[in-house]
């Protein structure tokens, strides 16, 4: 029977492709989202044996407490915990979630209302674009910008508005930072029509580690009052802001909680990405529609996986801001591995623009175009062309800045590439002693 059945279903597939008056097979929805630069460079990647500075992932572990919880969880007596839990939200982990960001926004958080936990990040982004955004609606991404809000715009049947972080010139000598990066609110409120209906925001930003300030917050909160603009703040790099910068929730300014889905991101707050934990908390007459598209996606995530997230919350909880909270000890220590980096950047003849925060940093690569000439097909850009060269020739990783900006503005981000420095400090000295050869290469 299941012969018989695998060959009516080829005659089928037969039929549709030689029927040359049938309809598409795929949806429109996935045209223009189909590529992926991503499957191209993990693959070259793995063939060149790199050093990997590419993918935003740690390769250490989380912390032992919450893998201990994790282990117990699915291991240990009752055995309850290998099953569903509540669809929305494990009810141990949506009251810890409630109880921390009810102090962080202010806010009298109902577990059950205000909180949805989701298949990481990027499930609670999809729920929150599949539920607002209808044909017709504009969304404004900020560039560069996380390469999801794209695709799921699209696929949701959006069009993209793009407005650009432009860097204010610096004083000679002077090492650029993510801060210098701004955005001309000016331009933003110009922006706006009246069928612009979301602006996403990604602070800290991936991929260039911007830390939006208070007051630039303000400016964006402003516009999206007078304009009635719902606004998507991803926040997964909330715990990951260094020097000193202080992460301002754009919900806890005024008339924004009422208009605000935040996300965020266990992968990133744990350093557990595979676990795929991710979380929106917003007011219920905005979450409710997130939860409707949840249970007919979704539907639920890893319950053990929910609850070794719930009890690193719960110990966490109790240790908030104090020297063994594990948020400030991670915080210190990645800053030192991104100082790490950037020397070595430096030193090379890049010139890495220092984030304020996140797993990233970008570096400006346009002193190299005489090791490196630029590609001769026009179509494709200098720096998707220079890191094919670096794997290949350095073995070392990393991504291009074109892949987080839309058609019209990569001309204003292709001098530019992404390095992770959220990595074992035996893979950074690896990365290193390729960069300090290269600079003898160099005759730096």
């Amino acid at each position: 029977m299941r012969s018989g059945k695998v060959k009516e279903e080829e005659v089928l597939v037969s039929s549709i492709s030689d029927n040359k008056m049938a309809k598409q097979i795929q949806a429109r929805r996935l045209e223009g989202v189909d590529k992926n630069i991503w499957v191209d460079l993990v693959g070259l990647a793995a063939q060149y044996k790199t050093v990997n500075l590419g993918q935003g992932f740690p390769d250490f572990p989380p912390p032992h407490f919450v893998r201990e919880a994790f282990a117990k969880a699915i291991t240990e007596e009752p055995h309850e915990l290998n099953q569903y839990t509540r669809a929305f939200g494990h009810p141990k982990l949506v009251q810890n979630l409630a109880k921390l960001y009810g102090q962080l926004l202010v806010q009298d958080l109902d577990p059950f209302c205000n909180v949805l936990v989701s298949v990481g990040a990027y499930g609670a982004l999809f729920c929150a674009f599949q539920a607002f955004v209808d044909e017709g609606d504009e969304v404004i991404i900020i560039e560069p910008f996380f390469d999801c809000y794209e695709p799921m715009t699209k696929m949701a049947g959006g069009k993209c508005v793009y407005i650009p972080l432009r860097p204010k010139p610096t004083d000679e000598g002077e090492s650029m930072t993510s801060e210098n990066w701004r955005l001309d609110t000016s331009e933003l409120a110009a922006k706006i029509t009246k069928q612009t209906k979301i602006l996403v925001l990604n602070t800290p930003n991936n991929p260039l580690g911007k830390v939006f300030s208070r007051e630039e917050l303000e400016e964006i909160a402003d516009i999206c009052v007078k304009h009635n603009v719902i606004c998507f703040s991803d926040e997964v790099y909330e715990w990951l802001v260094y020097d000193g910068n202080q992460h301002v929730r754009i919900a806890s300014l005024p008339g924004m909680w009422e208009r605000t889905i935040t996300i965020g991101s266990a992968g990133k707050t744990f350093g557990a990405t595979g676990w795929k934990v991710g979380w929106a908390l917003g007011p219920d007459n905005l979450l409710q529609h997130l939860r409707t598209v949840h249970q007919n996606s979704i539907y639920h995530c890893a319950t053990g996986a929910q609850e070794a997230v719930a009890q690193g919350f719960q110990v966490e909880l109790e240790r908030l801001g104090k020297a063994d909270c594990y948020f400030v000890q991670l915080r210190g220590a990645l800053q030192k591995k991104r100082d790490l980096l950037h020397r070595c950047l430096s030193e090379v003849g890049m010139k890495p623009v220092k984030p304020q925060g996140s797993y990233f940093m970008m570096a400006d690569i346009s002193d190299f175009k005489t090791e490196v000439p630029p590609p001769s097909d026009p179509s494709v850009s200098y720096d998707y062309h220079f890191v094919k060269w670096m794997m290949i020739h350095k073995q070392l990783s990393a991504i291009p800045i074109s892949a987080f900006c839309s058609t019209e503005h990569k001309n204003l981000f292709q001098n530019f590439i992404r390095f992770c420095f959220v990595k074992e400090d035996s893979t950074l000295e690896s990365a290193e002693k390729i960069l300090k050869n290269w600079k003898t290469d160099l005759k730096l």
